[in-house]
């Protein structure tokens, strides 16, 4: 909060992993476009229907998070490309969760 930064984090839960990401942690004038969040929703609703998370994810547009994460290796990697895509980067994201046909 004090660097004005969006909170990411990954939590190990069992032999499972959950990744979290925070929006408030930025300020009151960070915003996720409707463009970014429509994205990052999308590529969750995709981990979600692929079994690769699990149902119940929280998909913002402040509050971001994913349970069920098989390893840490991949809970880094969405980590990173949500943090990236929450920054209005959206290639590691897609690159991590490729869009559907």
């Amino acid at each position: 909060m004090a660097q004005n930064a969006v909170f990411v984090a990954i939590e190990a839960e069992g032999p499972h992993w959950t990744v979290k990401a925070d929006t408030l942690t930025a300020g009151s004038g960070r915003r996720v476009s409707d463009a970014v969040n429509d994205a990052i929703r999308a590529a969750i609703l995709r981990l979600v229907d692929s079994h690769e998370v699990d149902f119940g994810a929280y998909t913002g547009p402040v509050y971001f998070m994913m349970h069920g994460v098989r390893d840490e290796e991949r809970a880094r990697e969405l980590a990173a490309a949500l943090h990236a895509a929450l920054y209005d980067d959206l290639e590691p994201l897609n690159r991590a969760v490729p869009p559907g046909p």
